[in-house]
Formats: C-alpha cells, structure tokens, sequence
C-alpha cells in the first residue's frame, strides 16, 4: 500500500515579489523551487483613489498569477515580510478553487533559494 503525499506547496512573498515551491513530481520528490512571480507596481498618480485601485488590481494580478502554479493545492504554507501573506492568505480563502486547501503562514525575512527549499521541507515534514 503506498502513502500518498499531499500536494504541498510553500510562498515566501512580500508586495514585489513571490517565490513559490513544491515538490518535483507535483505529490512526491523533492523540494524545488517552481516559480517566482513579480508585482511591479504602477507609476505615479495624481489622484489617490486611481492610484489606490491601480494598486489593488496590480495585487490581484500579482495573487492570480501566483495561484497558478498552485494547481490541486491541498495544503500551502506563506511566508514572507510586512502584510503580504495575509492578504494573499485572505484572497485564498474567497478563492473557490482553494476553499478546501489548509493554508498556513509565518513570518520570515528574505533568504536564498536553497535555504527556503529546506525552510519549507521542515514545514511540511
């Protein structure tokens, strides 16, 4: 009889930049890094509501496209600087495809990807 291993998935993200990571073969292997997404931002505005929903669209974008390399997510863990993880945590939960997905997070300053492969195999194991 064979374990079957849940599709694990870990997000290190703050408002500029995510990096996402899951294991080789979707439910087994190791660790690696699958992909890292980019907000850039939007330039300047002279009207603070255009710019304030420029920002909140662009974060939109920014959460979608994450979400993408998260396919059949049974369980994530995000982690990152400042407010980002939580928002991103609340846009999962209004999310249909993730309502059932377990979603943790945590606090942790930027580190190189090697270090953030091992940071989220202990998450997991």
């Amino acid at each position: 009889m064979s374990v079957k291993n849940k599709k694990q998935f870990g997000v290190w993200l703050d408002s500029n930049h995510a990096t996402i990571v899951g294991r080789e073969q979707v439910d087994n292997g190791d660790f690696i890094i699958l992909a890292e997404a980019k907000n850039d931002g939007q330039g300047s505005n002279s009207n603070e509501n255009t710019g304030n929903n420029a920002e909140q669209s662009l974060q939109q974008k920014f959460f979608k496209e994450i979400t993408t390399h998260l396919q059949n997510a049974e369980e994530v863990h995000v982690t990152g600087t400042g407010i980002s993880q939580e928002q991103f945590m609340h846009f999962l939960s209004q999310t249909a495809q993730f309502k059932n997905t377990v979603a943790n997070e945590s606090t942790s300053l930027k580190m190189g990807d090697e270090k953030l492969v091992e940071y989220f195999a202990q998450k997991f194991n």
